[in-house]
């Protein structure tokens, strides 16, 4: 597999209804996991996970928020801060958005996607960021992002879709594996939460690591009935919970976390009432070696 560094760069975070990220569960349970604010919001990280491999290749996974929202609709969806948070987590890391060779997309909603894009300015058209950069991204997400459903149309950015394929770097898959990560990366797919949600599993010697997006978009969420109200499917998306969680924990596995304001990553564990969690947790990573 060949030695690999990880890092948790920390995007622009959001404060979203606490109802709405916990679906049907009532905010007695809820809160005790999330303290949600005087407008019931609770506080979400939007998290990327950063991997350099030993051939020095430099992969993105998903870019957070952004701030590609006017200002108007950055205080309607709770946008924290108007510096590009993920381009100063690069620096930090040391890094330059050029340095990006690839960059994959769990799915193309604009808190995952909207970091992708250079910040707001009035009358200025968007650019990407990651001038240099491979975008992996599956076939049904690429799908519903170009032909959206009205229930959730407001989630894509229309201006987004036609700058990745100007590039002439966009990889959309459909298979278990992506001709630009290479064989070793392993691709688990969801229908629940949206059309071709796409899990990027990245092998290690210690246990592969899983980047959960929105089927776990946090620790709570491990737990198999706890879903969100903005899941297509929730029944679904608890099937679909098992299947991955049971497969993974039979190898050891660890989950990144993209939303929990305070986990980047765990591994996953199961109790003597056969309830999924996570333990050996970690706040953010620096370039450990996996």
């Amino acid at each position: 597999m060949g030695t690999k560094q990880i890092w948790s760069i920390a995007g622009n975070t959001q404060r979203l209804d606490g109802g709405a990220m916990f679906g049907n569960v009532p905010k007695a349970l809820w809160a005790r996991w999330c303290t949600p604010d005087s407008e019931n919001r609770i506080e979400l990280a939007c998290r990327a996970m950063l991997i350099k491999e030993s051939s020095g290749r430099l992969m993105l996974f998903e870019a957070g928020i952004g701030i590609f929202f006017p200002p108007k609709l950055r205080a309607r969806f709770g946008v924290m801060s108007d510096e590009h948070k993920l381009l100063i987590g690069l620096k930090n890391a040391g890094f330059k958005p050029n340095d990006v060779d690839v960059v994959v997309l769990s799915h193309l909603h604009f808190d995952h996607a909207g970091g992708l894009l250079t910040e707001y300015v009035e009358n200025r058209p968007y650019e990407l960021v990651f001038p240099n950069a491979t975008y992996v991204v599956s076939q049904d997400a690429w799908s519903r992002a170009c032909q959206p459903h009205a229930r959730d149309r407001a989630s894509f950015i229309p201006e987004l879709q036609p700058l990745l394929e100007s590039t002439g770097r966009l990889d959309i898959v459909s298979g278990e594996t992506s001709q630009t990560l290479g064989a070793d990366y392993r691709l688990h797919f969801s229908q629940g939460h949206t059309p071709g949600l796409m899990l990027a599993e990245v092998p290690s010697d210690d246990g592969p690591v899983l980047f959960c997006g929105d089927l776990i978009p946090g620790v709570p969420w491990v737990h198999l009935p706890i879903t969100m109200g903005y899941d297509r499917y929730p029944e679904m998306i608890i099937d679909e919970k098992q299947q991955i969680l049971a497969e993974l924990l039979g190898r050891n596995g660890r989950l990144f976390f993209t939303h929990d304001p305070s986990v980047a990553i765990g591994r996953l564990s199961q109790d003597q009432k056969l309830r999924y969690g996570v333990t050996q947790t970690h706040n953010s990573l620096s370039g450990e070696s996996l």
